[in-house]
């Protein structure tokens, strides 16, 4: 992890990760608990996962509910997205604003997402993978979202690829938030 920029969200992060390459190829090195702990952030990630997506996708708006909530380190090993974290912290000066940040496989960004905010992405590549560290193990029964377009977001697609259950979820205006900005 070579560079941390705080975003207009607080607490969300860019992260450029550490990489270096040669004619073999690329080293990234997404993840590094102990600057995570310099700049007093959430080090400890119980869980992995990631998605692939086809271009025209939207996922999300997600979150879990305490007191499975967590923080996040997303990023892409293929393929190209823009990520879309949105303030849902009471209290917060930022609380029903989103912010974005193109990740991609070339540009070896990631985004740090700390506790009470929901996240999304729109796909610009076909097989784009996108990776997530998550500081608790998803529960199911935990699982919340907003439904993307309640908010003030330009998304790059009017028909998006998504599921039934993004659609299903409630407005942003609709939306009782458990999550206190300390």
């Amino acid at each position: 992890m070579k560079t941390f920029t705080e975003l207009s969200i607080p607490g969300v992060f860019e992260i450029e990760m550490f990489h270096a390459g040669d004619d073999r190829g690329m080293f990234v090195k997404p993840y590094h608990k102990d600057t995570l702990e310099k700049h007093g952030l959430v080090s400890e990630f119980r869980e992995s996962f990631y998605s692939t997506n086809k271009k025209g996708v939207i996922r999300g708006m997600h979150f879990q509910y305490p007191p499975h909530d967590h923080a996040k380190i997303v990023y892409c090993t293929s393929g190209k997205l823009i990520d879309v974290i949105l303030d849902l912290r009471i209290g917060s000066p930022t609380y029903g604003k989103s912010v974005q940040i193109e990740l991609s496989a070339d540009n070896f960004k990631a985004a740090y997402l700390p506790i009470g905010v929901a996240h999304g992405f729109a796909v610009l590549e076909d097989n784009t993978c996108m990776v997530y560290l998550t500081s608790t193990v998803h529960a199911p029964n935990s699982d919340g979202g907003i439904h993307f377009a309640s908010f003030e977001c330009i998304w790059p697609f009017e028909s998006p690829i998504t599921s039934e259950r993004d659609l299903e979820f409630q407005t942003l205006k609709e939306f009782e938030s458990p999550f206190i900005y300390a």
